[in-house]
C-alpha cells in the first residue's frame, strides 16, 4: 500500500475546452476512488486528458458523482469519484468550475447493471478501480499513493464499482471504534471504587 505514483504534464500542450484542475486542486480532494482504462496506469488518464467535466448520476442506490476526463479523442480516459472519506467541500469547488453532464438515468434495477457490466465485460472496454490520495508536486507533477478507505467509503466505493463494472482491490481501514468492540469486554470489578461520583 505504500507504492506512489507519479505523473508530469504539459498544461501549454492541452487543447482543452475549459481548464482542467490543477494538481492542487486535485490534492485537496482527500481520498478518491480513480476509475482508470486497464491498459494505462493509475495516473494515466491525467497524462492524457485535455478536458474535464463533472457527472452525476443517480440509480437505485443513490447519487454518484463524478470527474470524467476526456483524452485527444474526447473518451473518456480518467474518472475520479466522490466518496465518504473524500472532502466535500474541496469537492463542491472544484466540480462547479466545470460543465456538468448528467448520466443517463439507470432505470432498469438489476437487471440494467447485469446487462452494462456483461456489455463492459464483452465490449473489452472495463475500468480498473483503486482509492487513491493525490498530491501536488512542483505546481504541474501529480503524485498519488494508494489510499485505505473507512467502511462506509469502501460500501460506496464497491457500489460505484458493481455499476460500472470495474474491477480492482480496496483496503479498508479499521477505525479504532470498531477495533475496540471486537475486543473481549473486560470484566468488572465490583470491589472497585466508581470512576465517577455524583
Amino acid at each position: 500500500m505504500s507504492r506512489a505514483l507519479s505523473a508530469v504534464r504539459s498544461f501549454a500542450g492541452a487543447r482543452s475546452t475549459a481548464p482542467l484542475p490543477s494538481p492542487t486542486q486535485l490534492a485537496a480532494l482527500g481520498t478518491v476512488l480513480c476509475l482508470y482504462r486497464p491498459d494505462s496506469s493509475e495516473l494515466g488518464g491525467w497524462k492524457h486528458a485535455v478536458s474535464a467535466h463533472a457527472c452525476q448520476g443517480m440509480d437505485s442506490e443513490g447519487i454518484r458523482e463524478s470527474l470524467c476526463f476526456a483524452d485527444a479523442r474526447g473518451r473518456c480516459c480518467w474518472r475520479l469519484y466522490l466518496l465518504p472519506d473524500s472532502d466535500f467541500l474541496a469537492w463542491d469547488r472544484l466540480v462547479t468550475a466545470f460543465p456538468a453532464r448528467p448520466e443517463p438515468v439507470n432505470d432498469g434495477g438489476v437487471a440494467e447493471r447485469l446487462w452494462r457490466r456483461l456489455a463492459t465485460r464483452l465490449g473489452g472496454e472495463p475500468w480498473r478501480m483503486c482509492a487513491l490520495r493525490l498530491h501536488a508536486n512542483d505546481g504541474q507533477g501529480l503524485s498519488a499513493s494508494l489510499a485505505s478507505l473507512s467502511a462506509l467509503g469502501a460500501t460506496a466505493a464497491r457500489r460505484i464499482a458493481r455499476v460500472e463494472g470495474a474491477d480492482g482491490e480496496l483496503w479498508v481501514d479499521d477505525c479504532c471504534c470498531a477495533t475496540a468492540a471486537r475486543q473481549a469486554p473486560v470484566p468488572l470489578d465490583r470491589s472497585a471504587p466508581p470512576l465517577v461520583r455524583l
